[in-house]
């Protein structure tokens, strides 16, 4: 069983960091694909960042190419999104999402699970 849990999120200045966590406490998802997406307020959700099952392959989306960074602890279950030099646009409702994702790492429809979400806001 997967059950997601997300935690970190909060309320940060423009230029500063987070890092938000993902916790499967349900377990299995240890060879899943994992990814993170977000919504903000009145916009589609889209794709963050995904890793996969071993850790060392991982993609990110354009909008936070060079900024944020992801990584997972598989022994502990996790899935970490370090953020840096935030930006009032990347102010949104993080999800953490598992799933087989063997096609399109991007699309919300390779996952299967889903958190509640974790909210951050940039002030500017």
């Amino acid at each position: 069983q997967v059950h997601l849990v997300e935690s970190g999120g909060g309320l940060v200045q423009a230029g500063g960091s987070l890092r938000l966590s993902c916790v499967d406490s349900g377990g299995d998802s240890a060879r899943s694909t994992m990814g993170w997406f977000r919504q903000a307020p009145g916009k589609e959700r889209e794709f963050v960042a995904a890793i996969n099952w071993v850790g060392w392959r991982t993609q990110y989306g354009d909008s936070v190419k060079g900024r944020f960074t992801i990584s997972r602890d598989s022994g502990e279950n996790t899935v970490h999104l370090h953020m840096n030099n935030l930006k009032p646009q990347d102010t949104a409702v993080y999800y953490c999402a598992a799933g087989p994702a063997t096609r399109d790492w991007s699309a919300m429809d390779e996952y299967e699970y889903w958190g509640q979400g974790t909210r951050v806001t940039v002030s500017s």
